[in-house]
């Protein structure tokens, strides 16, 4: 079947105006999953204008129409999503959907129904989250799953799910297999503690840059997901690093080596070892000039 081509990236007036809008979101006082996930979908898909935006909108909105009034209890919610999502649309994951940038992109997800565990998730938190339901996301290590229940609630009435496997509810059980099928680590209780929205948004962004790095044509790809990456309030100061060895690799010597430069002057004053190794770097990018 070969790699499927991502879609085409918008204008840099466009790019523009969805990283203010992101960052907007991003830095208000409660940032919206939905917006800040359609947002990246905006900065790698030209085709998702406003109009796009809003339809989206209004299918997560459609979709938590058709959820039964307030089914009550964690479990009860959870199976009405399950029924809803999982088994009337078929919203689901497969092995083949890690190789594809779509599943990392809300509208894509919501067009396709299928998706990386994290997108899936965002879909069930938005559907519930908008029918009134208690939910959060989980974000265990290398499988993102949903909660339902508050968090002060007893262990009995907390359920949580598994949107890639069609909403299926997981017993205590089904989660430490989780976690150590993908990290071979113990379930520990601070996993399961709900995800904040821009946690969320920068483990799609690292997905997308995962994506990338493994195919050094897409680095444009890389690009944007490290750029809007730097636009959340908190990021690791590493992506600016990441971000100039970036430039370099894709011929943008004289600015990846003055962004290397930068880095090295900020690490410097933690750990000389590593700023002069980086200054190295920016002096071997020059050096591709000539």
């Amino acid at each position: 079947m070969g790699h499927p081509h991502p879609p085409r990236p918008p204008s840099p007036e466009r790019s523009a105006e969805v990283r203010r809008r992101f960052a907007e979101e991003a830095r208000s006082e409660r940032p919206d999953l939905a917006t800040l996930c359609l947002l990246v979908g905006a900065e790698a898909d030209g085709t998702l204008d406003e109009p796009a935006l809003d339809a989206a909108q209004v299918e997560l909105d459609r979709l938590a129409g058709e959820l039964p009034f307030r089914p009550g209890t964690p479990r009860a919610w959870a199976r009405a999503l399950r029924d809803l999502l999982g088994e009337r649309y078929g919203f689901h994951g497969v092995a083949a959907d890690y190789q594809r940038l779509e599943s990392s992109l809300l509208h894509e997800v919501l067009r396709r129904r299928r998706g990386l565990p994290i997108l899936l998730s965002v879909v069930w938190l938005e559907v519930a989250r908008r029918a009134g339901a208690p939910v959060y996301g989980v974000a265990l290590p290398g499988h993102f799953v949903v909660g339902f229940g508050t968090e002060r609630a007893a262990a009995g009435e907390q359920v949580l799910v598994d949107p890639f496997d069609g909403g299926r509810l997981l017993s205590g059980e089904d989660a430490e297999v989780l976690v150590a099928g993908a990290t071979g680590a113990e379930l520990r209780p601070s996993m399961l503690e709900p995800a904040a929205p821009l946690e969320v948004v920068s483990r799609v962004l690292n997905n997308v840059r995962a994506w990338a790095a493994g195919r050094p044509e897409q680095s444009a790809v890389g690009l944007w997901a490290i750029e809007l990456a730097l636009l959340l309030p908190a990021h690791a100061a590493r992506l600016r690093y990441e971000r100039a060895r970036l430039l370099v690799q894709r011929g943008e010597f004289v600015v990846g080596a003055g962004e290397l430069e930068a880095y090295a002057d900020v690490v410097g004053a933690v750990d000389d070892g590593v700023a002069e190794a980086v200054r190295g770097e920016a002096r071997a990018a020059r050096a591709m000039l000539n």
